[in-house]
């Protein structure tokens, strides 16, 4: 950006200038006022509710210079929306100065948690550093942002930290403009901020000398702990014991469901898991997600019950400074952070802190009352998490992360729309539930809820909204939900939206996640969406799943569909695969074979079935995914969401490709995809590793013969995926190779998850379309 002078380069002139982004709680005022100075300049910088504002005053061409590097040398964390500049009128002062914060109505947003930076790991690992072994150690490039913010503009006073006064040392720092901590709003030390404690399940203290050697000394007992991290407890144990992983998910009640691991370093992982360049990069990313790597032979053998059946292994590296002081005790005390580069012994299951599906514990008080029955003791802390926030999980994809949740490090970054309108609140769905609060063109979305199975996850709902809401300050003008009017989700907009007198947007589930990816696309043509997921209500009142729909200019159209298969005991079939697999063979004609393969329960089952008894049809892909794992003996039944089918992925990717099956599909002159004569195959299959191969590559061909001949029928050639199903890497990836092939172009979701926890940014860019309306 540049903007001339009147006179010559040498004149003296002044400027206001308003930066809009991600610019509070990144050293963005420090780094304006070191440039500033550098330049030669003066005038001020503030924070305020749009973001930062700056008046600058200083010869025409240092001006110039002034504004190309605010954008091109911003600080890491930050990010710059946009830089408006405006003449104003010269005046006497000779400073340049940080002043007081302004106030008004938030414009700005808080910037994403951020791991802890390399310089600060120098200062952690360095005897002499008066912040050696320091838990709460950070500065402007790292450390705690929005899970301590309780309002704008960001301020410490406005923070969790405000209980917190800077002893003089560290107010020092925070007034040095040549430190790392000039107004770094978490500065601490052990002087004046959050310490440390070890405390029993009944919540008092234990003194067993320094916490977290004492940690260590628990954990490779066997115990199992829960620490208190950015967002919310974790439950650790050591993952090579295999006899406290077993103790973990007896307590926590996760029979199977794959645990997530913690390692100091990538160089910990040779034996484990396979890493790519893109995955390592995500994995040091200052957002540190579980990143899932695919398991070398080894590792189920030195991690027994880690991650059982499935060929991808969930995996982050420390984000706290407590999380690196524990692998830091392990290896000894070392100085510097060399050691972080080699191998080291020490790998813990790191699990989301909760039990029976409820929310993350994010208070001491609320981890020691839920959590009592599950850990052996806690390691907390006396700094408050203002918002709860959940470790996110991704896959590395072309470009960045492919999310399967969206939580600490990402959130509450904005999406940019396309359009912008007036506030608007959507809810999401029942599953993985996030919410979505837009503000002009910025689509601000939750962090990952949770499945609304519990009233703790439901009031976990409503303390998002308000928080979402009061952060933003905004109050909608509409609200947005499922169409399903059972999810508590649904209920709870629908009393929000009466107590303020509000409309209500009630939107078919599959017409939200295809317009999820168009919003972060930014699509606006029309488009053909192909979602597949495990189930959604339908326009009909049916229950849907495998759609192929047309959407333009906010609404949807069902075009074709899965061939519809029954659900012998309705939701129950989704959890027992082999429920499914019958319902295929009573489908194919091949009824007398239920009683054979599944004994008596086949035959009761196979009654039902002819009965038509509690057999809802349903068109979802998922009872496909259910069908083909029941068929070739997989799972018989679930232990969580999607076992089958990531059990079945596994499978496929333990075996290697396989070529499709020539005539393992039809499509009906009424445009439906009938995949039976692919469970016909497999149900004479006896290698499951092939037929899950062969499921795979198959189904992938049927859909992209299917969504080809939708495109040359309907003249549309951008296709959005969307659903649940696209979760699984080895489909995702033979479609968009099969479609790009024939020339068509393939949007994915990318800045937020494929499956239900993208729902809500559809549900809001719906809206925002209909209020233009």
């Amino acid at each position: 950006m540049s903007f001339a002078c009147a006179r010559s380069p040498d004149t003296v002139a002044r400027r206001a200038i308003r930066v809009r982004g991600a610019v509070q709680g990144v050293g963005f005022r420090p780094f304006v006022w070191r440039l500033a100075h550098e330049l030669a300049l003066s005038g001020w910088v503030r924070n305020d509710c749009a973001g930062v504002a700056i008046e600058v005053q200083g010869q025409c061409d240092m001006l110039e210079r002034f504004v190309a590097r605010l954008a091109r040398e911003a600080p890491v964390l930050a990010r710059i929306d946009a830089i408006d500049t405006r003449a104003v009128r010269a005046d006497s002062r000779r400073e340049f100065d940080i002043v007081a914060s302004g106030a008004g109505r938030a414009q700005t947003g808080i910037p994403a948690d951020a791991a802890v930076c390399a310089d600060c790991l120098e200062e952690l690992f360095d005897p002499h550093d008066r912040r050696y072994r320091y838990a709460f150690i950070n500065c402007t490039d790292c450390g705690p942002r929005y899970t301590i913010a309780r309002a704008l503009p960001y301020d410490r006073a406005n923070t969790s930290m405000a209980p917190f006064a800077l002893c003089p040392a560290c107010a020092g720092e925070y007034a040095a403009p040549a430190s790392r901590r000039f107004h770094a709003e978490p500065n601490a030390c052990a002087d004046c901020g959050p310490a440390l404690a070890l405390l029993d399940r009944a919540g008092m203290r234990l003194d067993e000398g320094d916490v977290i050697a004492a940690a260590l000394a628990r954990l490779s007992r066997g115990e199992i702990l829960a620490l208190k991290g950015l967002g919310g407890f974790h439950l650790a144990c050591d993952a090579r014991n295999a006899d406290a992983v077993a103790r973990l998910r007896a307590r926590k009640a996760r029979e199977e469901k794959p645990f997530a691991l913690m390692v100091a370093g990538a160089a910990s992982l040779r034996a484990l898991a396979e890493i790519e360049s893109a995955q390592r990069v995500l994995l040091e990313s200052r957002e540190r997600p579980i990143v899932l790597l695919r398991k070398k032979g080894a590792c189920d053998a030195q991690l027994a019950g880690l991650a059982p059946g499935v060929a991808w292994l969930g995996v982050m590296l420390p984000c706290t400074p407590l999380q690196y002081l524990l692998f830091h005790e392990a290896a000894g005390r070392p100085s510097g952070c060399a050691w972080l580069e080699e191998p080291q012994a020490l790998v813990l299951v790191m699990t989301s802190a909760n039990a029976g599906g409820e929310p993350l514990a994010a208070s001491n008080a609320e981890a020691l009352a839920r959590l009592g029955a599950i850990a052996d003791a806690f390691v907390a802390h006396d700094r408050d998490i203002v918002a709860r926030c959940d470790d996110s999980v991704v896959r590395a994809a072309a470009g960045g992360p492919a999310f399967i949740r969206r939580a600490r490090g990402y959130t509450p970054a904005p999406i940019r729309l396309a359009r912008s309108g007036p506030p608007v609140l959507a809810l999401g769905g029942h599953l993985k539930n996030t919410v979505c609060v837009t503000r002009g063109d910025e689509a601000f979305v939750s962090q990952h809820v949770g499945d609304l199975d519990n009233p703790e996850s439901c009031s976990a709902l409503e303390q998002t909204v308000e928080q979402l809401l009061r952060t933003l300050a905004v109050e909608p003008v509409l609200v947005a939900h499922d169409l399903h009017p059972d999810y508590y989700s649904s209920r709870y907009g629908a009393a929000f939206a009466a107590r303020r007198g509000l409309p209500l947007l009630a939107l078919q589930h599959h017409h939200a996640h295809i317009a999820a990816v168009a919003a972060e696309h930014g699509l606006a043509a029309p488009l053909l969406g192909l979602a597949l997921d495990g189930a959604g209500l339908g326009e009909n009142g049916g229950i849907w799943g495998g759609e192929l729909l047309r959407v333009e200019a906010g609404t949807a159209r069902r075009i074709a569909h899965l061939r519809e298969l029954r659900l012998p005991g309705g939701d129950r079939a989704a959890r027992e695969p082999w429920r499914m697999a019958a319902s295929a063979l009573a489908e194919l004609g091949r009824a007398d074979e239920i009683e054979r393969r599944f004994g008596a329960r086949g035959a009761a089952l196979a009654q039902m079935l002819e009965r038509r008894v509690n057999s809802p049809p349903t068109s979802s892909a998922g009872r496909w995914f259910d069908a083909a794992a029941g068929l070739l003996g997989v799972r018989a039944t679930c232990s969580y969401e999607g076992q089958a089918a990531m059990l079945l992925e596994g499978l496929a990717e333990q075996h290697g490709p396989a070529a499709p099956l020539a005539g393992a599909w039809r499509i009906s002159t009424d445009g439906s995809l009938d995949l039976l004569p692919l469970l016909a195959h497999l149900a004479a299959e006896r290698d499951s590793g092939y037929g899950a191969a062969v499921f795979h590559s198959t189904l992938a061909a049927a859909l992209a013969a299917w969504v080809r001949a939708a495109s040359e029928r309907c003249g549309i050639r951008d296709i959005v995926f969307g659903g649940g199903c696209f979760v699984n890497r080895i489909l995702a990836a033979d479609l968009r190779l099969a479609l790009a092939a024939a020339g068509l172009s393939v949007f994915e979701a990318r800045q937020v998850p494929a499956n239900d926890g993208g729902l809500a940014l559809g549900q809001a860019a719906v809206a925002l379309e209909r209020t233009a309306d």
